[in-house]
């Protein structure tokens, strides 16, 4: 197609940095719109497997390394720069596999890998998208208590280290959209502590016009 936003006016789109909340707030919105959901995250393996060397330099480079080397040895600046989803690699598949979807349902789409720069060419609105910014103590608490805090740390030899650079790599991710949504006329919602469940899918549910 030769203009992708064109069949994609039936798509809303919720991204934010991680620990976020997104799957939750878009499952609950979904089901309540009757809306399709699709969730990058179970796409990345298949995203991965599809995308070659010269398509998605980056990420052949991540797999090449073991597990110190992605999250110990080099600093959160580094890592922010050169994870593969973070440069938008795999964003073409997104796109592919929405194209292929029927226009009915509308389709709610979430994930971190929703970079503003991207999604903002395909949308029929800017009212369509909306980004979760986490503050720092809301994702580790997050993450916490789904019991996933440790899940990649501890799989290096040294885990401290290897959360401190997770979490602040995620931090400056999320500055990140932060600036990109303010500078692009996006929409974004802040989750700090004391935001509810049922706070943000009212606060989504508005703001997509929903």
């Amino acid at each position: 197609m030769a203009d992708p936003a064109a069949g994609l006016r039936h798509v809303y789109w919720l991204g934010g940095g991680s620990g976020a909340g997104k799957s939750t707030v878009a499952r609950r919105i979904a089901d309540r719109h009757g809306l399709r959901l699709y969730a990058t995250d179970d796409m990345m393996p298949d995203h991965a497997a599809r995308g070659t060397a010269d398509e998605c330099p980056y990420l052949h480079r991540f797999m090449a390394m073991d597990m110190d080397e992605r999250w110990v040895r080099r600093s959160p600046a580094l890592m922010l720069e050169t994870f593969h989803w973070f440069r938008g690699e795999g964003f073409a598949h997104i796109v592919d596999d929405l194209l292929r979807l029927p226009a009915r349902p509308a389709v709610l789409v979430e994930g971190f890998r929703l970079l503003p720069y991207l999604v903002k060419p395909l949308l029929a609105t800017p009212a369509h998208a909306v980004w979760l910014l986490p503050t720092p103590a809301f994702r580790r608490a997050a993450f916490a208590s789904r019991g996933s805090l440790w899940t990649i740390a501890g799989r290096t030899s040294d885990p401290e280290r290897a959360l401190r650079n997770l979490l602040e790599r995620d931090r400056m991710f999320t500055q990140r959209l932060r600036e990109e949504t303010s500078v692009l006329g996006l929409h974004a919602v802040d989750v700090a502590p004391a935001s509810t469940e049922d706070d943000l899918v009212d606060r989504v549910t508005r703001t997509l016009g929903l």
